[in-house]
């Protein structure tokens, strides 16, 4: 075909390894900066970008012959290093959980991803995660929600 057009909205969402608290608040914001940042560097995009101490959701626009696996590896493997070489000692769960979104619920995600903290007065992370998956029909095992 000579001509490929794709829209891929993706909700990729991860916690810190164990879920540990290692997102210092005064970092968060310049994490999310940094995490679009890395989506702009490797020709992608982050649309939004949030989360807590414990955890970050990230809506991502990929490219047709990017995966899913390659964006989020990018994505960890980058914030990481940026961390770390800020004087943070870090590291994200080997896993990730990815949910599509149609064009339709870009706005609606984008407002949830930008809310984390507010969302975040009134059920944790693992119950976020739990209900996300549910949502979306995804099976999953009780003990890899802990990261």
């Amino acid at each position: 075909m000579a001509h490929t057009y794709i829209c891929n909205l993706v909700h990729v969402v991860f916690s810190t390894k164990n879920r540990m608290k290692l997102i210092p608040e005064d970092f968060r914001d310049r994490l999310w900066r940094y995490v679009a940042g890395i989506a702009r560097t490797n020709d992608f995009k982050a649309l939004a970008v949030g989360g807590t101490h414990d955890h970050l959701h990230a809506l991502l626009s990929l490219p047709a012959p990017l995966p899913i696996s390659k964006a989020v590896q990018l994505v960890k493997g980058g914030s990481s290093k940026w961390l770390g070489d800020n004087g943070i000692k870090f590291a994200w769960q080997d896993g990730y959980a990815a949910f599509s979104v149609s064009l339709s619920q870009m706005n609606h995600t984008m407002d949830y991803i930008n809310s984390q903290e507010k969302h975040h007065t009134k059920r944790d992370f693992v119950e976020e995660l739990r209900i996300l998956l549910e949502k979306h029909g995804i099976a999953y095992e009780e003990r890899y929600l802990l990261g």
